[in-house]
């Protein structure tokens, strides 16, 4: 299957700037991240971006790019440049532009470096009631983490050494033949996974990887007024770093379930308040309910359906503030369905006066003929 345009890949033209790149690439690299992004495709999509960035930020993979195509890079007698794309190490390129906590593992392509690196990120949903959104609460989940082996401190094995294959460099060089000659290529060293160091005896408890799955309680305080979407980061309490490195962060994404009677837009809510006719006739006195209390509303005479009341400050606290939205009312005039005989007759004697004085009739009859 042939493979897409680079600067397809990457939403640029072919005259774009460094920079310009660069951009584009970040912005993409966050929005297809397989950590944050659960779309099936997200994984491919987000290496295939990595690949793009590789060749066309530098610069003379772009220029054989521009000149060649795909063809550039590829094995055996057809490549240009002796450059096989399988050996390009992502986890290099983005932990050089976004820290190491926006890793990701890429299988062959990955490496572990000597280094200390920061644990991997985590991102969990969180169900909420609208009450728990509207007014903060304190909430625990069980959360799977890969935390150090308490065995091995993390090391993944005893008595260390240096790699006999790679030296202790963590890469191998390996000769490829192209139509212009012979090239290196240096790809990891598939022995120590790049680290430079192998161990007389591996752990058993965590099988050489440093790490041991742990089921954990997280407890997280929910701050007033969060909404759907909404991201609460928990920093040092996400997957366990290595090599001394510190633990990654979890990010809590809230779904606020929907209120019976309440609605919700943005820090402001709404309320619809049904009135008989008579109430909306002659005004009345109305106990509403808020998100703290009930109060009394003063509806005056003559209002009609999809009127709407401001009560001010009586909405939704906005997060990380101490300001709050606004409380609308809705009035709804309904119309009776179900009369007894005494309520049937009054409104016959009603019907009987004439109602019909308002500009909204007479201008209405202009029309009939």
């Amino acid at each position: 299957m042939s493979k897409k345009d680079y600067y397809e890949v990457l939403g640029v033209s072919k005259t774009a700037t460094d920079e310009e790149i660069k951009r584009s690439f970040r912005k993409l690299a966050k929005q297809y991240h397989p950590d944050v992004n659960k779309e099936p495709d997200a994984e491919a999509k987000f290496k295939e971006i990595g690949e793009a960035y590789a060749i066309l930020s530098d610069p003379e993979k772009r220029r054989q790019y521009d000149q060649f195509g795909h063809a550039a890079f590829e094995g055996g007698s057809g490549g240009f440049g002796g450059f096989n794309a399988e050996d390009i190490d992502l986890g290099s390129i983005f932990d050089d532009l976004f820290g190491s906590s926006f890793g990701f593992n890429f299988g062959g392509s990955s490496r572990r470096r000597n280094g200390p690196t920061k644990g991997r990120d985590r991102l969990i949903r969180m169900n909420l009631s609208f009450e728990e959104a509207v007014f903060g609460c304190k909430k625990s989940l069980m959360v799977d983490l890969n935390e150090t082996c308490s065995k091995c401190d993390g090391k993944g094995g005893f008595n260390e050494k240096n790699c006999k294959r790679c030296n202790g460099r963590g890469t191998v060089i390996s000769e490829q033949r192209s139509m212009l000659g012979i090239f290196q290529t240096q790809t990891t060293c598939p022995d120590c996974n790049g680290r430079g160091k192998t161990f007389e005896t591996i752990c058993n408890l965590c099988r050489g990887t440093g790490f041991k799955k742990e089921n954990k309680e997280i407890v997280v305080t929910v701050p007033e007024g969060v909404d759907n979407g909404y991201q609460l980061r928990i920093s040092g309490k996400g997957e366990a770093g290595s090599n001394g490195g510190p633990n990654g962060d979890i990010y809590i994404e809230f779904a606020v379930k929907k209120h019976d009677f309440f609605e919700r837009n943005e820090e402001d809510i709404y309320l619809e308040v049904p009135l008989t006719i008579v109430e909306a006739s002659l005004g009345c006195k109305k106990e509403i309910p808020t998100l703290e209390k009930n109060v009394v509303l003063e509806i005056k005479s003559g209002v009609n359906t999809g009127d709407k009341l401001k009560l001010k400050g009586k909405g939704i606290k906005i997060p990380n503030s101490n300001r709050k939205g606004d409380m609308y009312v809705l009035l709804n005039v309904i119309t009776p369905t179900k009369l007894n005989r005494k309520q049937k007759k009054l409104l016959e004697e009603l019907g009987e006066l004439d109602l019909e004085d308002e500009p909204i009739f007479r201008n209405f009859k202009k029309y009939l003929k």
